[in-house]
């Protein structure tokens, strides 16, 4: 049986792994990461995110103090949360939409979505991403609310990954979802069950079930799609999966808003 030492060392790698993994922190190991550490380390991905989304939510709260309206705010709080994590979800979705919308042939979606430069489908994609978010984050306004938003969105966006990492097979053997591995079921279970959490405690029950909702449909269409172009799921895939999550999160919490 591991001691508690051990589990808490296990844990706080874990941590690291996801935080590296989503973010250009600095606080991957040094150690060479074992076989399927990093999929075994996708559980971690909530907490990882809700780290993201406070970071965001601080920025907020700091520009709303000085004196700037709830759109400027919103926008450097993405800007912030895009920072943090180096737009790798945003480049995720860019190359995502480029593939699947120019690519004529499985080869040909795949080579576009590995080519560096973002096309016409792909801006078009971070326009409505970004346009998206700032919309639902300035029609929320209150501060607190921001950041009950904020959490729940890139956590519960990231809690779904591990999931779908197991049931939709890598469309390559040699891209970054391959490399990763599968996630265990444990991991799935627990990255799910934080998700969820912090779904529930940042938006209260009926809107956590709302955006649940919307997130499992939007995971199954975007499987479906990925499945039938490219034969799986890439890294791209993934973090086109990831903005999806925030943005449906962040119009549910703005619509609850609106309607009181």
């Amino acid at each position: 049986m591991m001691s508690r030492a051990e589990l808490l060392k296990d844990i706080v790698a874990d941590l690291r792994m996801a935080a590296s993994f989503v973010t250009i922190l600095p606080v991957a190991s040094s150690q060479p990461a074992a076989d399927g550490a990093v999929a075994r380390a996708t559980w971690a991905l909530p907490v990882a995110g809700l780290l993201v989304g406070l970071a965001g939510a601080f920025v907020y709260k700091v520009a709303i103090r000085v004196g700037l309206s709830p759109n400027l705010a919103a926008l450097l709080a993405l800007a912030t949360t895009a920072l943090i994590t180096g737009a790798l979800h945003e480049d995720g979705l860019a190359d995502t939409a480029d593939g699947l919308g120019g690519g004529r042939t499985r080869e040909r979606k795949l080579e576009i979505m590995r080519d560096s430069r973002v096309g016409t489908y792909g801006a078009c994609a971070l326009i409505l991403s970004f346009g998206l978010r700032w919309s639902a984050l300035a029609t929320i306004a209150h501060p607190v609310a921001v950041a009950l938003a904020l959490c729940a969105a890139h956590a519960a966006a990231r809690a779904g990954v591990p999931a779908f990492m197991a049931l939709v097979p890598p469309a390559r053997p040699d891209g970054l979802s391959a490399s990763a591995g599968a996630p265990p079921g444990r991991s799935i279970a627990i990255a799910f069950a934080l998700g969820t959490l912090v779904l529930v405690l940042a938006l209260g029950p009926g809107k956590a079930l709302v955006g649940l909702i919307l997130l499992s449909l939007a995971g199954l269409m975007l499987a479906r799609l990925a499945i039938r172009q490219i034969g799986g799921q890439t890294g791209d895939i993934l973090g086109a999966f990831e903005q999806l999550g925030e943005i449906l999160i962040l119009l549910v919490a703005a619509a609850f808003q609106m309607g009181g």
